[in-house]
């Protein structure tokens, strides 16, 4: 059971290892670009320069790659080059469908699964040269893109009758609303539940109530801050790739980019997610008895010049990060790294031999 959890784990790493480069050429570019550029009030992100606008577009089509990567790299951990194509084409199904990187996991494991299963078969030697490049392909890509397409329809229905919840909650249940919303956007941070509670936020600001949309804000911003201050405060828990994805983690959270925390989500999700929905529960929660309003449909710190009670907006910020990055750094291990010159070694062994 330990050894099967250690291949589910590897394979996972696998997948995030190809997707950190990814997230931070994303995240970073339109980090940039809006930092450049500033955020107004009841518009968000306000890019406008041609140049900015250019960066902010490769960042975009950088994030949209995010989702397939991790499904692909996934199905290729286990099933190798086989596996990578119907991987791809899962992760872009999910990401279509607005199932976000759990989608994506869950796409990975699909395809990586089907094509092992289907290499395993006994086929013909005629048939056999033609397997790893046209049947496992195809084959693994139709039952990939068939699940895909089965669990589209019920995340729609949840995504309209969370929406249709919270509008219906109004403004006397402010404080549990905002913990709600606060735990919606960091379970999946940027998915399918994290956008309804954007949405709704965003939508509330067009109406006038300021309010609802500023513990989101402070959400929006806890999972890549905490996780970038987990890797500074308890380093040998994270591997070299986490810490550098730690640094990019924190740039994107101070420009309100959720996606920054994904790589740790997706890479032990039963540790960190748990601990970024505590943060950002906490932190939406102060917002609210703070009375905390963002005029823009934008997070984190560069909405500040347009939020109101602008104290108790940094107050739940702070608190939600503590909480997170306490929380993670409790339940992690330390990993151990790999040491280089074990590596030369070993290379030089195998030239040997």
């Amino acid at each position: 059971m330990k050894s099967k959890l250690s291949d589910l784990r590897g394979y996972l790493m696998t997948g995030v290892s190809y997707m950190i480069p990814i997230i931070v050429i994303g995240g970073v570019l339109i980090a940039l670009s809006i930092a450049l550029s500033g955020v107004k009030a009841g518009t968000g992100a306000n890019v406008t320069n041609p140049i900015l606008v250019k960066m902010m577009n490769i960042g975009v089509k950088a994030f949209g790659l995010m989702v397939p990567v991790l499904a692909g790299y996934i199905a290729f951990g286990i099933a190798d080059r086989p596996g990578l194509a119907p991987g791809l084409v899962g992760g872009a199904l999910a990401s279509e469908i607005g199932a976000g990187f759990l989608g994506g996991i869950v796409a990975g494991f699909v395809a990586g699964y089907t094509a092992k299963w289907i290499k395993s078969w006994k086929v013909p030697s005629q048939i056999r040269a033609i397997m790893p490049i046209f049947v496992i392909p195809l084959l693994s890509a139709l039952v990939v893109g068939t699940v895909m397409y089965i669990v589209g329809a019920p995340i729609s229905n949840l995504m309209k009758a969370m929406t249709a919840g919270l509008k219906g909650m109004g403004s006397a249940n402010s404080v549990l609303l905002a913990v709600i919303m606060g735990s919606m956007i960091a379970f999946d941070m940027g998915g399918p539940i994290n956008k309804v509670a954007f949405m709704f936020g965003s939508s509330m600001i067009a109406e006038g109530v300021a309010t609802v949309m500023g513990p989101v804000a402070v959400a929006i911003c806890i999972p890549p801050i905490a996780m970038g201050v987990a890797t500074l405060l308890k380093p040998k828990k994270y591997t070299m790739e986490e810490k550098e994805a730690g640094k990019g983690a924190l740039a994107m959270g101070l420009i309100g980019i959720t996606e920054g925390a994904i790589p740790f989500a997706a890479a032990d999700p039963v540790k960190v997610i748990p601990s970024l929905v505590a943060g950002s529960a906490v932190g939406s929660a102060i917002a609210a008895i703070g009375k905390v309003a963002d005029h823009a449909p934008h997070g984190g710190p560069i909405v500040l010049p347009v939020v109101d009670n602008k104290l108790m907006f940094i107050l739940a910020i702070v608190v939600g990060v503590a909480v997170s990055a306490t929380l993670v750094n409790i339940l992690k291990k330390d990993v151990v790294q790999k040491d280089k010159n074990e590596d030369n070694n070993i290379e030089e062994l195998d030239i040997e031999f």
